[in-house]
């Protein structure tokens, strides 16, 4: 297996992408924060004392989609030229479903791995006064399409 981030002495390298063409491609994530069902009661009835809870978790998520390569040290600076981010309330907790997509030459599977990943941060610190056990059950890529290596769907 070749590992693309890795010279051929082993050390750690950012990918060259000059010679690709840009493409349209997306990438979509998820992430779920369990919470108590003092949580859900609250969230559904609007009275987090902190506020509009899915709304500071979208707008985090969003904004997130740009800093990646701030967080990532051998990410490419990417144009993000769209961002979803949708949160549902469920019974146990928050469900987060990002859709990223950019025109560039590489993709935005880690720019909507890390929406998910940071709206559900926020979401956590937006009820943690109210929950401290509230949990960031899991965060994952669910989908890529575009590029040389084609579409991509999580089983």
């Amino acid at each position: 297996m070749e590992f693309t981030h890795l010279d051929a002495a082993g050390q750690a390298r950012m990918v060259d992408v000059t010679g690709k063409q840009p493409t349209v491609r997306t990438a979509t994530a998820e992430a779920k924060v369990t919470c108590s069902a003092e949580v859900i009661h609250a969230l559904r009835s609007g009275t987090v004392p902190k506020g509009d809870v899915l709304a500071v978790a979208r707008v985090a998520g969003i904004a997130a989609t740009k800093r990646v390569p701030d967080l990532l040290p051998l990410a490419h600076v990417i144009g993000v030229h769209g961002a979803r981010v949708d949160l549902e309330i469920v019974d146990d907790g928050v469900e987060i479903a990002v859709e990223v997509r950019t025109a560039d030459r590489t993709g935005v599977e880690m720019e909507a791995l890390t929406a998910a990943t940071v709206a559900a941060l926020a979401v956590v610190d937006m009820v943690k006064g109210v929950d401290r056990s509230a949990e960031i059950v899991h965060a994952r890529v669910t989908g890529k399409s575009g590029g040389r290596s084609g579409d991509w769907t999580r089983p």
